[in-house]
């Protein structure tokens, strides 16, 4: 597990007054990946934490931040402002939910220009719609002090107020590379006038292919621009970005230290198919706020009715439906109306609902670096939460690779939900005692009832057309991609 480097830990090294510059200097001015050391020299003890002031951040827009309750910097907003705030480009690793969006968002707001009619001067480049609106809902406060203009285009709407909206003309564009692209083709903006680019989940855009087009869209902009990377993993297909478009850059790689980090408890239960609705009800009832992943639309679709069925209130998400549904479900779980939010990996990318309880991999998903995005729903922003993960005796060999790999707790364990040793924390984020449960084990009424709706599951090759869809992300473009256009 990375952590913090030892000077972040040792505060007694850290300056006693910040002054708000530069605090790194370059090791190894020539790699195409640079590593920050901190200066020396320190005084004094210092125990304080720097605030937004001390890394930079202009004084209008930290009057946004705390109307909006944001007082304290996050590790990734404290190792990566003041790099951004001087123009460099930046590489930012670190855990979902740890406060990127913000981290890129104060600098591009401080030093972004004013654009003009079908030329906006940022872009910040999103996977998902669900990840570009909520970048959208996080820069318009800021960007309304500063008075530039920020609009989100993706997929699933009509052209034709974004169109209008690029015309009138506007500062910062959030936007899915797809209907991007479409719009560049229609002639309705252009990236010549780009001064930063921001590429957020840089990693799940290679995964979903969007690789191809991220690089024409870099190809299309001016070589002076500042390009920044975030993303909760740097790999792969991600050093093509860094070598051919950064220039310089810096790398930030940040992860709490374990006894400052408020981690998640992952338990992986030993059930298979036909007991996982029940399993599922009875953990949502007890736990409360729960996102709980499928592999296929189908298999979205069809647990939210049978848990609705079974008295759970439940929402889905999924590439298939429309951009309106898509917000409506994801409204509702914000707000509490429902329990359960049921999703695939891609749908829920952009969710971001800090009092989140657990998260159940219902399916086991493909990879470690699928695990870890979708693990990083629950416990976010300080709170605790667990992950869920049912398996098979198909899967046993398979996960005990991946608890091997992430260092988590190898083995598995019979259902019991006083293992999940998680609280309802769905009102005010306050702690309470679960919710009394009947048993640890599925009722033989939930039981029955699952394997009477499995019995009218579809055939085999209606089955076979999801598995494949849902493979298809491994091949030049993928359906999830050309969904997210």
């Amino acid at each position: 597990m990375l952590v913090f480097p030892k000077w972040f830990r040792d505060r007694s090294i850290w300056p006693g007054s910040w002054d708000g510059k530069r605090r790194f200097e370059v090791a190894h001015p020539h790699d195409d990946l640079l590593r920050v050391t901190p200066r020396t020299g320190p005084t004094q003890e210092n125990t304080l934490s720097p605030s937004f002031t001390d890394l930079g951040a202009p004084a209008d827009l930290l009057t946004a931040l705390t109307r909006s309750g944001v007082t304290t910097p996050f590790p990734i907003q404290i190792a990566t402002i003041p790099d951004l705030m001087a123009g460099r480009d930046v590489c930012g690793k670190a855990p979902t939910g740890s406060g990127k969006t913000l981290a890129f968002g104060i600098p591009l707001v401080a030093r972004v220009g004013q654009g003009r009619p079908g030329q906006p001067r940022a872009l910040v480049l999103s996977p998902t719609r669900e990840l570009a609106l909520q970048i959208r809902t996080t820069l318009e406060p800021l960007g309304h002090v500063r008075k530039r203009k920020v609009l989100a285009v993706y997929g699933g709407m009509s052209y034709d107020p974004q169109r209008r909206a690029l015309k009138r003309g506007v500062d910062i564009v959030v936007a899915c590379p797809g209907r991007l692209t479409d719009l560049i083709n229609q002639r309705a903006l252009s990236l010549d006038q780009i001064e930063i680019v921001v590429i957020d989940e840089a990693d799940r855009m290679a995964d979903m292919g969007f690789l191809p087009d991220v690089r024409k869209l870099l190809d299309m902009m001016p070589t002076t621009r500042q390009t920044v990377l975030f993303s909760a993993t740097l790999d792969g297909d991600i050093d093509v970005l860094v070598k051919r478009y950064q220039r310089q850059p810096v790398h930030h790689d940040v992860t709490p230290p374990e006894e400052e980090a408020t981690p998640a408890r992952h338990v992986f239960w030993r059930a298979e198919r036909h007991e996982r609705v029940a399993l599922t009800t009875e953990v949502i009832s007890g736990v409360g706020s729960t996102i709980v992943f499928c592999r296929t639309k189908h298999g979205v679709d069809r647990l939210a009715e049978q848990l609705e069925q079974a008295g759970v209130s439940a929402a889905a998400i999924h590439g298939g439906r429309s951009q309106r549904q898509r917000e409506q479900a994801l409204d509702s779980f914000r707000r509490g109306r429902v329990d359960a939010l049921i999703a695939t990996d891609v749908a829920a990318r952009g969710v971001h609902v800090d009092s989140v309880a657990c998260v159940v991999h219902y399916d086991p998903p493909d990879d470690t670096k699928a695990y870890v995005h979708r693990s990083g729903r629950t416990a976010r922003a300080g709170l605790t939460g667990v992950v869920l993960s049912f398996v098979g005796r198909d899967k046993a060999r398979a996960t005990r690779r991946l608890q091997e790999e992430l260092d988590l707790p190898v083995g598995l364990v019979r259902p019991d939900i006083e293992t999940l040793g998680v609280i309802d924390i769905r009102s005010s984020g306050a702690a309470r005692p679960p919710r009394p449960v009947p048993t640890a084990r599925p009722s033989r009424e939930l039981v029955a009832a699952a394997q009477r709706t499995s019995a009218t599951r579809p055939s085999p090759q209606a089955h076979a057309h999801h598995d494949a869809e849902s493979r298809g992300h491994r091949q030049h473009r993928s359906p999830s991609a050309q969904r997210a256009r």
